[in-house]
C-alpha cells in the first residue's frame, strides 16, 4: 500500500542571485518567463524592468530655438536592459523630412546607451500613414533595446519648424513606458502539472494587455528580471505534510419550486510537523514569519515533487518528556503545484 514513508521535505534556507537577464516571451506577447523558480522571502523578490520611460511625460516638443526640422527633448529617465539611463534635455534633434510630399513617421528613441536618435521610417507612396511597422508610411522597427519616446509625423518636404500637431506621444502606441501595461506576477514557482499552457508551467509575469511588436525582427520590447534562485536544506525531522490546496463550498438559495446554488473557492493552509533540536537556535525557527519555498518529495527515490511558496508561521511545544516540536504552517497566494521531474 503506497504511503509517505519515504518522504522528505526541504526548506529555502539561501538564495543564489540571478543578475537581469532578458525574459522569454511565451508567444502571447503577454506572458514572460525566466528560470523555474523565484524566491520571495524579503530583499529576494524579483525585480521586473520592461524597457520604457521610468519618469517623464510627453517629453518631445517643438524646438524653442524655431530653426527648421529640429525638435527638443526634456530631460526623463528609462531603463533599458535592466539598467536605468537618466537622459539629459537636449536641443534641436535633427528630423529627416520625406523626399517628396508624403507620409513619413519619425521615431524619437533612446537607445541602450542612453544616447537618443531620430529612426526614420520609409516614405510613404501618399499621405496616407500607415499603422503597420516597417512599412511604407508607417513607423520604423526600432532596435530591441531602444526605447521608443515618440512620433514625429510628416507629410511635406518643405523645410519648416515641426508643429506640435505633428508629435505623437500616447503611451502605448507612441511612448514605450515601463509602467504600461501594467504587469503581474502570476506565479513565481509555475503551475506544474495542473496547467496545459506551457509557459504557465514556469515562473511567469503577464501584462494586461498584448505587447505591440514595433522592434526590429517584428518582436515586443524587451522584459528583464533580476531574481534570486531559493537554495534548499532538508528539514530533518518532520512528519505530517499537508499542501496547499483549492477548496470549494457551496451556497444554496431556495426558491419557489426548487433551489439554486453558488460555488465559491478558496485557499487553505499548508502544514507540517518539525522536531527540533532546542526549538530556539534551530535554523528553521529562524525563518518564521518569511515568505519561503518548500519543496516536498512523496518519496525521495522518485522525480517528482511539489513547491509550495507562502509564510512560514511556527507554534512550538517544550514537553517534559518527548520531542521538542514546532506545528509549522505555510500561508500561501497560489496554491502548492505538482512537478513531474
Amino acid at each position: 500500500m503506497p504511503s509517505a514513508r519515504n518522504a522528505e521535505l526541504y526548506f529555502e534556507s539561501g538564495q543564489s542571485l540571478v543578475p537581469y537577464a532578458v525574459m522569454s516571451d511565451s508567444g502571447d506577447h503577454k506572458t514572460f518567463t525566466a528560470g523555474s523558480l523565484w524566491s520571495g522571502k524579503s530583499g529576494f523578490e524579483p525585480i521586473i524592468r520592461p524597457n520604457g520611460v521610468v519618469t517623464g511625460n510627453r517629453m518631445v516638443t517643438p524646438a524653442a530655438s524655431g530653426s527648421d526640422d529640429v525638435v527638443d527633448v526634456a530631460a526623463f529617465s528609462a531603463w533599458s536592459k535592466g539598467v536605468e539611463r537618466a537622459v539629459s534635455s537636449a536641443t534641436d534633434l535633427s528630423i529627416t523630412r520625406p523626399a517628396t510630399d508624403v507620409a513619413k513617421v519619425i521615431s524619437i528613441t533612446m537607445d541602450e546607451t542612453g544616447a537618443l536618435a531620430a529612426v526614420a521610417g520609409s516614405d510613404g507612396t501618399d499621405t496616407t500613414f500607415s499603422s503597420v511597422r516597417g512599412a511604407d508610411g508607417g513607423p520604423p522597427l526600432i532596435a530591441v533595446d531602444s526605447v521608443e519616446i515618440a512620433q514625429v509625423r510628416l507629410t511635406s518636404a518643405t523645410s519648416a519648424p515641426i508643429e506640435a500637431s505633428a508629435i505623437f506621444q500616447v503611451p502605448g502606441q507612441h511612448t514605450e513606458r515601463a509602467d504600461f501595461p501594467t504587469i503581474e506576477i502570476e506565479d513565481p514557482i509555475g503551475r506544474g502539472l495542473i496547467s496545459d499552457d506551457p509557459a504557465s508551467k514556469k515562473a511567469h509575469i503577464r501584462f494586461d494587455s498584448i505587447l505591440p511588436l514595433n522592434h526590429t525582427g517584428t518582436v515586443s520590447k524587451r522584459v528583464y528580471i533580476q531574481y534570486h534562485e531559493p537554495i534548499f536544506a532538508k528539514v530533518a525531522r518532520v512528519e505530517g505534510y499537508v499542501p496547499v490546496e483549492m477548496g470549494y463550498s457551496v451556497q444554496s438559495s431556495e426558491h419557489y419550486g426548487g433551489a439554486s446554488a453558488s460555488v465559491s473557492r478558496s485557499i487553505g493552509q499548508g502544514s507540517f510537523t518539525a522536531f527540533l533540536k532546542t526549538g530556539v537556535s534551530d535554523v528553521l525557527i529562524q525563518e518564521q514569519g518569511e515568505v519561503l519555498t518548500f519543496k516536498f518529495f512523496p518519496d525521495k527515490n522518485r522525480s517528482d515533487y511539489q513547491l509550495t511558496q507562502g509564510v512560514l508561521g511556527i507554534s512550538r511545544t517544550f514537553p517534559v518528556s518527548g520531542q521538542i516540536q514546532a506545528g509549522c504552517t505555510v500561508s500561501a497566494e497560489t496554491g502548492s503545484a505538482d512537478f513531474a521531474s
